[in-house]
């Protein structure tokens, strides 16, 4: 059998190393001008997308020129938010060793499903399952699976907890699905993430019939609310409200929870790791005995993206719900990283995730979290000072912002979206319209906010002209 010329061609491709030349420049020219750039993308820029759009070429194109195009119509499109100005959503920076390292576990291109595909992969994704427990003070044989974000990381954490309350009462999930399955209860906060209900759905636990505890008004759930627990109750806690940044009262549910019997999982996207702050650790206090956590390392701990979390205190109970079988597949008395994970090929998240951890080491770990949760109420005392009516009690890295009237908020918001000198979004907080920031990155400087507070100023003053 012969190869065919497309075959050659990309192993020639493969031998030219100009081509990765000019990716690491065009990278190296993105990474020097990033904090220049506007924070969102001129209309202009928006515009040269055009040129994506384009019927799929019949012969192959050349590698050079797919590059030149990325970058002359790509980069110039992208959101900056690698640089430290954007605080839309809770999208994180990136640590420079986690980024270089990303670069080089690109190149590897490790498959992570088994010790036998990528012995490195399964071995770092064994370091950092022993270094995550330790920084964030859950049991020691915690297990972790390394996933792509919290939407995936909570539908293990829940699949492990429905599966585990099932077969206490004897009734095998893998074996006999949900029909007629004994009923389990479901509890979880008023304000809990809208990735909840969709894992809860996607795991046939439905929303109509979910127990909704009322929570305060930062989003905590009430404990005096909480109604009585049973060893047939997934109680789903929260550490770190989207809007306002609170934490579920873990100290007073938690003992509770585990004294019934319940399993109880925290979505802690990006607050879980307060807990790695001395200063901050308060707020996740009594959160160690739940039974699953899920995070996103790529939001406060800075990592690149696709770093998502699913820790468990039982392995089995995890393994259970999530393994497979096939008798191609070739286990080992070694990590075996489908084990814990909804995938069984992707990506070697892990390398990226080791070296943010290494770089940060426990003591920069804790300054990242605190020098976030710090500027966070810089921000929030700089616009209070201008005018501007702070609608949560800055708690972590979470700060929601007002003018005073929903229509004047409203089109300061649009104004400072189009200023190119910051970008955040809106949210619904106790029914107001709000300005929701979220301080994510490790970029972002003490100018960086006064700069944002001055856009904050004009466009508000602007917007009230205009009415």
């Amino acid at each position: 059998m012969v190869s065919g010329p497309i075959s050659d061609q990309l192993r020639r491709q493969a031998e030219d190393w100009s081509l990765y030349e000019q990716a690491k420049n065009y990278a190296l020219d993105y990474m020097k001008t990033v904090l220049d750039r506007p924070v969102f993308p001129e209309q202009e820029a928006i515009r040269g997308l055009a040129s994506f759009r384009r019927r799929l070429p019949e012969k192959p194109a050349d590698p050079h020129e797919i590059l030149d195009q990325l970058h002359t119509f790509g980069s110039p499109a992208t959101v900056a938010q690698t640089g430290g100005r954007y605080f839309g959503f809770v999208n994180g920076g990136i640590i420079p060793a986690a980024l270089a390292a990303k670069w080089l576990g690109d190149v590897w291109d490790q498959n992570a499903a088994l010790y036998v595909i990528s012995p490195v992969t399964a071995v770092l994704e064994g370091v950092c399952e022993e270094w995550l427990a330790d920084l964030l003070g859950l049991p020691e044989k915690t297990a972790a699976g390394f996933v792509s974000g919290t939407s995936a990381a909570t539908m293990c954490g829940l699949a492990a907890g429905r599966d585990y309350l099932l077969r206490r009462q004897g009734w095998d999930v893998n074996a006999k699905g949900l029909f007629g399955a004994p009923e389990i209860r479901v509890v979880l906060g008023e304000g809990a993430h809208s990735t909840v209900y969709k894992g809860l759905s996607i795991l046939g636990l439905g929303k109509d019939r979910l127990i909704k505890v009322p929570v305060d008004d930062q989003g905590r759930m009430r404990a005096d609310r909480l109604p009585e627990l049973d060893d047939k109750t997934l109680l789903i806690l929260q550490a770190g409200n989207v809007n306002s940044g609170a934490f579920d009262p873990f100290a007073a549910i938690c003992a509770k929870a585990r004294s019934a019997g319940a399993w109880t999982h925290v979505d802690g996207a990006f607050g879980l790791w307060a807990a790695a702050s001395p200063e901050l650790k308060v707020l996740t206090e009594g959160m160690d005995l739940a039974d699953s956590w899920s995070a996103d390392a790529h939001k406060t701990l800075n990592a690149p993206y696709d770093n998502g979390i699913i820790l468990c205190r039982h392995r089995d109970a995890l393994s259970q719900a999530l393994h497979m079988t096939g008798s191609y597949i070739v286990y080992s008395e070694n990590r075996d990283g489908m084990m814990y994970t909804l995938d069984m090929s992707r990506r070697a998240r892990a390398v990226e995730l080791w070296a943010s951890l290494m770089a940060l080491g426990r003591l920069g770990a804790a300054e990242l979290v605190e020098d976030l949760h710090h500027k966070a109420q810089y921000f929030a005392a700089g616009l209070e000072k201008e005018g501007f009516h702070i609608r949560n009690a800055v708690c972590f890295n979470q700060v929601l912002v007002s003018c005073g009237d929903p229509g004047l908020t409203r089109k300061t918001l649009e104004k400072v979206q189009q200023s190119g000198e910051c970008w955040c979004g809106p949210a619904q907080w106790n029914g107001e319209m709000v300005i929701r920031i979220s301080v994510c990155s490790y970029r972002t400087t003490p100018d960086d906010i006064s700069r944002s507070v001055a856009a904050f100023v004009k466009a508000m003053r602007e917007s009230g002209e205009e009415s």
